[in-house]
């Protein structure tokens, strides 16, 4: 039995992970478009979709349930505490451009090892103007 998804995700990213996925997004895109993207991300609903596409659709490999960040926020989920929901830039498919974890890779494995069929939270933005 899946246990409940939305007991371990808070329903809006944390300030803190704008700034990380901008500090990320600028080693893949300049200055002025990594600004549009992150605040396509501030406007974006938390929308809740599988870990396991969320890690295929990024060609991401599941991080261990022993590397730090994975352990750290493990016990945040066994202490009753939210878990940020993860920022995401869509990809292109049609183009061969993955889905682009901007910031919470751990969030996203720790999420499944505490159980791989609850949904991740997320917000997802376009790298495009839509």
């Amino acid at each position: 039995m899946a246990k409940k998804a939305d007991s371990i995700w808070e329903s809006k990213p944390a300030n803190e992970d704008y700034a990380a996925a901008h500090a990320y997004l600028t080693l893949l895109f300049g200055e002025a478009e990594t600004r549009k993207i992150v605040h396509r991300l501030r406007r974006a609903p938390t929308i809740l979709r599988e870990g396991k596409d969320l890690l295929r659709a990024s060609q991401t490999h599941l991080l261990d349930e022993d590397d730090p960040h994975v352990a750290a926020d493990l016990k945040k989920i066994n202490k009753g505490k939210k878990l940020s929901p993860v920022l995401l830039v869509r990809g292109d498919g049609r183009h061969g451009v993955t889905l682009t974890i901007a910031d919470g890779q751990h969030r996203i494995c720790a999420g499944w090892h505490w159980d791989e069929n609850a949904p991740v939270a997320c917000c997802i933005a376009s790298m495009f103007g839509r």
